[in-house]
Parts: structure tokens; C-alpha cells; sequence
């Protein structure tokens, strides 16, 4: 067996194999925690902060030596931090835990990789926070592993036809995965079912020579935002439509930010009939800096706000009452949490730390106040309910195709 070839790119690095940049640390989906990889002088170490407390702090996980660059961390719900090392051309899992003054390992397996030149690294952190899942992404297929939280350690769960990237949860139950496939020299969004022994079923496809690609969703909302070329041939835009929605995706002028990267980290949660008033945070890469953009579909406008000093850049989570939380580390702060209460139409700029006081805001980050404001009449068409109906029983959003024709009915300007 011809283990995995390829080194999975360095924790907090610029960008991924997915083209999508990388962010500094993971968070669980409760916020609870957050894990990533720090560096002490020339040696890194596994590091997990808690947030949910009265002041979030930092517990150091060192090892018996310094952790590759290429080594990768994932929080727990429980406290202990997934690492993902590269040991002899093996994928090696283990538990970290603090254990006094040490650090207590506990092993969980190992996988490797039948196909040479597979590409195997973490999906994002599972709805639950209990269990732990990779994609082992090869030239022909795609394997899909539990590698934590299982009974019997490493555990393949599916294999789904064509190269796949990307990783978006679906359900507050964490079974069902949507994947960016390659396939046919276009890459369309499929949902790999995990209840149904990895059942795979298309998601997106917007035009049949386009490339669809889902970034960011929120099961609650159904709100999904979505990178495609589909409306501008050879040029990714952003645009947003609803999880079990037949309406078109829209793809909003005010998204699009000139000599940028507009990248959707974060989506306000528990907005279960309201998708259009779901709050996105944007990390956007500028030629000299990277900054923050608070959009919601309603508002066709963007708020740019600069990023609060030593942000780990692309992390973040929002609460279900609007407030944006972003960790940073400076000198004197290293760790902290930054907070933005943006309410609706009125967001401010001035961040707040979170149990430590000097979070302050880097100066030339990016401009202020709404940019990029979209002039079209009307409000963008959404899915089904609305905020009359009841909301103690919403129905569960099912998983169709997102498809529409005439193109020109995609493009918002």
C-alpha cells in the first residue's frame, strides 16, 4: 500500500490546495474552542484556547519536540485537540489533552492512501464537535474518513468518483458533507450523505460548463454562499442562494471587490425563516493587507472594517444575537477575542475586546463604511417562509440542485 505523498499545507498558511485561503486557527461550531498551531521562537507548539468563559486564555500543548510546519490541529467539544502529524509517509492521529504540567497523548490511528499523489487533510470541525473527519482527495476518487470519535479508530466512511475539495456541513448533525467534485473538467458542489453509506447526490450546478463551488452554509437559514464563473466566463464571483430553494442564485455587484479576495468565513446562525437577514462576515485579501466585510444579503452593501490587531486572519465565529467575534494574538494580548456588534443597517467599527483590554483596530487595513453599495431595484427573492409563519417547527431543508436559466437573470448589478 503506497501511503499519501503529498504534506498537508502548514497550519495558518496564506492558502490551501482548495484555492481558498487558509485561516489561523479552527473553531468548534458552539464557539467553545479553538485550536492552532503557535510558534515559539523557531518551534511550534499545539496551542487550544477556550472562548466560552468570562475571559478566553490560551493552555500550550507541547509535545516531546516541535511539531513539523505542516502539522495541523483541530478543537474538540470536549476540550482536547485533534493533531495531524506526518510520520514516515503516514497520516498519524492523536488526542491532546493538558495533563498538569504536560501534555497527555492519546493515539487514535493512522490512515493511509492507496492511490499515489492523494492529498488527505481535516474538513472543517463537525456540527457535533465530537467527531473528527478527513478528505482524502486522489486524481480518480475521493475517500471520505472518520478519523475521531469512531469506535474502532480510522474508519473509511465513503468514496465518491473524481477529485473533491472544499467541505461544507449541511445539518446541525453533521451528516451531510457537500463536496466540491471535479469531474468531467468541471467542478460542480455534490452532498455526500454519511447516514446512507456515503450516498452521493448533486447540490450545484449552475450551467453545465461552469465551475460551481460552495463556500460557506448555515443549517439553519439554508443560506449558502457559492463562488462560480457561471455569470462572468473566466472569473469567479460571489453569490448566494437558499439550501432547498428552486429561486436562482444571485450574484451581487456590491461582492465583488476590485484587485481582491472576497472570502465568506462565518454566517450569523439561528435566522431559521430570515436567510436574507443572516449576517456573513468576509475576510478580503487586499495586494498589502486583509481586512473584514460584514454583508447581508437584504442590505446589498458591504461594510468594511479593518481587522483588529494581530487577527488570526480568516477565523471567526458570529452569535446567534449578531455579535462577530474574532481572535487575535499581539505582544501583549496573546490571546484574545475582538467583538463587533453589527445590528442590522447600523453596524460600528470599533472592536471590543473580550476579557482583555488593548484590542485595538491596525490602522490602513481597509476602508470604512459601506462600499460597493448595489443599486438594482428590489429585495433579493427568497426561499418559501416567511416571518409570519411559525417558527417553533421549521422544515427541514432538503438538498436540491441549485439551476437556472436564462443566465442573465444570475447577475445582480
Amino acid at each position: 500500500m503506497t501511503a499519501c505523498a503529498i504534506e498537508p499545507p502548514p497550519a495558518g498558511a496564506p492558502g490551501t490546495d482548495d484555492g481558498v485561503p487558509g485561516a489561523g486557527c479552527a473553531i468548534t461550531a458552539d464557539g467553545a474552542y479553538a485550536a492552532r498551531l503557535a510558534l515559539d521562537g523557531d518551534s511550534w507548539f499545539p496551542e487550544r484556547w477556550t472562548l466560552d468563559g468570562p475571559e478566553p486564555y490560551a493552555v500550550p500543548l507541547p509535545g516531546n519536540q516541535p511539531e513539523e510546519p505542516g502539522t495541523r490541529v483541530q478543537p474538540m467539544a470536549d476540550g482536547r485537540v485533534l493533531i495531524h502529524r506526518l510520520v514516515e509517509r503516514r497520516h498519524v492521529f492523536s488526542l491532546l489533552y493538558p495533563t498538569g504540567p504536560g501534555t497527555g497523548e492519546l493515539p487514535v490511528g493512522a490512515v493511509e492512501c492507496p492511490e499515489p499523489g492523494t492529498r488527505l487533510r481535516l474538513l472543517p470541525p463537525a456540527p457535533c464537535g465530537r467527531r473528527a473527519y478527513a478528505l482524502a482527495a486522489g486524481a480518480r476518487s475521493t475517500a471520505v474518513w472518520l478519523v475521531a470519535g469512531g469506535p474502532f479508530g480510522p474508519e473509511q466512511l465513503a468514496e465518491v468518483p473524481g477529485h473533491c475539495s472544499g467541505g461544507v456541513w449541511l445539518d446541525r448533525a453533521g451528516l451531510m458533507l457537500a463536496l466540491d467534485r471535479k469531474l468531467g473538467g468541471h467542478t460542480k458542489t455534490v452532498v455526500v450523505n454519511l447516514e446512507r453509506g456515503g450516498e452521493v447526490s448533486p447540490l450545484l450546478q449552475i450551467a453545465d460548463r461552469s465551475d460551481d463551488r460552495l463556500l460557506l452554509a448555515d443549517p439553519d437559514s439554508g443560506l449558502l454562499l457559492i463562488s462560480s464563473d457561471a455569470p462572468s466566463p473566466g472569473q469567479e464571483r460571489l453569490g448566494w442562494g437558499v439550501l432547498g430553494s428552486t429561486l436562482p442564485v444571485r450574484f451581487l455587484e456590491c461582492l465583488r471587490v476590485p484587485d481582491c479576495a472576497v472570502t465568506p468565513f462565518a454566517i450569523q446562525p439561528g435566522q431559521v425563516l430570515t436567510p436574507e437577514s443572516c449576517a456573513v462576515a468576509l475576510r478580503i485579501d487586499g495586494p498589502f493587507a486583509s481586512w473584514v466585510g460584514i454583508w447581508r444579503p437584504a442590505e446589498r452593501q458591504v461594510c468594511h472594517l479593518p481587522a483588529p490587531e494581530g487577527w488570526l486572519t480568516g477565523s471567526g465565529m458570529w452569535t446567534r444575537d449578531g455579535v462577530l467575534r474574532l481572535p487575535y494574538a499581539t505582544r501583549e494580548v496573546p490571546c484574545g477575542v475582538a467583538e463587533l456588534s453589527a445590528h442590522r443597517g447600523e453596524p460600528e467599527d470599533l472592536w471590543v475586546a473580550d476579557g482583555a483590554a488593548g484590542a485595538r483596530v491596525s490602522g490602513g487595513a481597509g476602508p470604512e463604511g459601506p462600499v460597493g453599495s448595489d443599486t438594482a431595484a428590489g429585495a433579493p427573492e427568497v426561499s418559501g417562509k416567511t416571518a409570519g409563519q411559525d417558527p417553533q417547527e421549521p422544515a427541514a431543508a432538503r438538498p436540491v440542485p441549485l439551476q437556472q436559466a436564462p443566465l442573465g437573470r444570475l447577475v445582480t448589478k
